[in-house]
């Protein structure tokens, strides 16, 4: 798989804990066949995850063109992301996504679906937008079901902070869009809470954003009868 060459790095806090589940043999195939083609390498830390400083990936040179850039931040199995790359093929697609697992089945989902308008990193979303993505390039970034840490020690470790949104603020284009969702009502108001009070940004929906489709983590989610929250929020400033 061409994703890294360790590197120093500094431990930080993250927002997930890193397993690695068993690979089916069919995952483990589309890994081996796929990988070179859709999966961007990268440099990474100590880690194995995190992003080293370097030089910014030449999106255009990867995708073979210039096009709107939608980001989402754990991809997992691919689902909303080629789902939308399928729908969207004149938008690039490109999935932040830390488990072999789960890359391994985005790139089969790639090579079912036809779509060429996808690519992998296998990293850490927030040092990689850091160091390989330009300052105000990137259209949408899309957060569905992150780890909600429920515990309150642990709340430390969710993605979405004021540094998130430092991030975020850096990297979308002018009226950009974060797209969240989540089942847990505590993150709900953890993420009212930060980016509601943020005047970089603005609440446009808390409507079901039609483009994603119903996964089966969502749909289990569903059935133990917990709700969906949905946040749409435009940028709408740069100055905090």
């Amino acid at each position: 798989m061409p994703t890294v060459s360790p590197a120093p790095g500094r431990r930080g806090v993250l927002s997930y804990v890193r397993r690695s589940p068993r690979m089916t043999p069919s995952q483990a195939a589309w890994l081996a066949r796929f990988a070179d083609q859709w999966v961007i390498p990268v440099r990474t830390g100590e880690l194995g995850t995190t992003v080293s400083p370097g030089l910014p990936v030449d999106l255009p040179t990867v995708f073979g063109r210039v096009a709107p850039l939608i980001v989402e931040i754990g991809s997992g199995h691919g689902d909303a992301l080629v789902a939308a790359a399928s729908t969207h093929p004149d938008v690039d697609f490109l999935g932040f996504e830390v488990f072999d697992a789960s890359i391994a089945a985005t790139l089969g989902k790639i090579d079912a679906a036809g779509v060429t308008n996808v690519r992998l990193i296998a990293a850490d979303a927030v040092t990689g937008l850091t160091h390989l993505i330009l300052p105000r390039s990137v259209q949408e970034i899309w957060v569905f079901f992150p780890d909600p840490w429920p515990k309150k020690r642990h709340h430390k470790r969710r993605l979405v902070s004021g540094a998130f949104a430092d991030l975020a603020s850096r990297t979308l284009i002018d009226d950009g869009v974060i797209r969240l969702a989540t089942d847990s009502q505590s993150y709900a108001e953890h993420i009212e809470a930060i980016l509601g009070a943020d005047p970089r940004f603005e609440l446009t929906s808390t409507q079901r954003f039609d483009t994603r489709p119903l996964t089966k983590f969502e749909k289990r989610g569903l059935e133990a009868g917990r709700a969906i929250h949905d946040f749409t929020y435009h940028v709408t400033g740069r100055e905090s």
